[in-house]
């Protein structure tokens, strides 16, 4: 029987649990920052200003219609040709290398935000219409009607969709285990490369994900029905 968390005297089981530790930053921070980007960019498509919705259209179409992993190529090699230039310009030489864990935040959440952007439409296109007017008709202004009114049914909407975000985004973060960030992907291609021990180590990585997936799952069902607090349900 190997010991995981002392095999070979490296400790790998430890390093697999710092890994997952690693994987839920840049999951928590990419999604994060998703949010951000999504809620920027669905406003943007649901504004007045034409630019404004092609510029999201086009981030949007692009984003999703590439793969992830090409898109953590793009900012990590790209950003550290566009940070050599720069300091090139400000009269230093050689070459600059970007750290991979806000690159790999920003690649992730680049992608989860296109995602979100989606969702976050749906859930303000379902809201009625007749709702925010109403809201104009009692005096509200447009920060009260988006706080009172739009906010919590769009949550209400969106919620599910977004839980299905949060887990694409958990998935990604393996990919950045390709620019040398040492996550749970990345400790568990380690392990396996220096005990030859590959299913042991892929397995328990698998394992590892499924329990953070499956335990953010159970709360973002505790989430929904917080969001759908008060709403009488259709009967079947």
């Amino acid at each position: 029987m190997i010991d995981l968390l002392g095999f070979g005297g490296r400790g790998w089981g430890l390093q697999l649990l710092q890994g997952m530790g690693m994987t839920l930053l840049v999951a928590v921070s990419a999604y994060l920052w998703g949010l951000l980007l999504g809620g920027a960019a669905a406003a943007l498509k649901l504004s007045g200003h034409r630019g404004g919705r092609v510029a999201a259209d086009v981030y949007t179409t692009i984003v999703r219609g590439v793969p992830s992993l090409l898109v953590i190529y793009l900012l990590f090699f790209g950003g550290n040709s566009a940070a050599t230039w720069v300091v090139s310009l400000l009269g230093f030489n050689g070459p600059v290398e970007l750290s991979a864990l806000p690159v790999g935040i920003l690649a992730v959440g680049t992608v989860s935000g296109a995602y979100s952007a989606e969702v976050l439409r749906g859930g303000a296109l379902a809201v009625p219409h007749g709702q925010v007017e109403a809201a104009k008709a009692l005096g509200m202004n447009r920060w009260l009607t988006f706080r009172r009114v739009m906010l919590p049914q769009v949550l209400r909407y969106a919620l599910p969709g977004l839980g299905n975000v949060w887990q694409l985004t958990l998935k990604d973060t393996s990919l950045v285990s390709v620019v040398a960030l040492v996550e749970l992907m990345r400790v568990a291609y380690l392990a396996q490369g220096a005990t030859r021990q590959p299913f042991l180590f892929f397995t328990t990585a698998g394992v590892l994900y499924l329990g953070m997936a499956g335990l953010s799952g159970r709360l973002f069902a505790r989430a929904e029905l917080w969001a759908g607090r008060g709403v009488r349900r259709a009967a079947r």
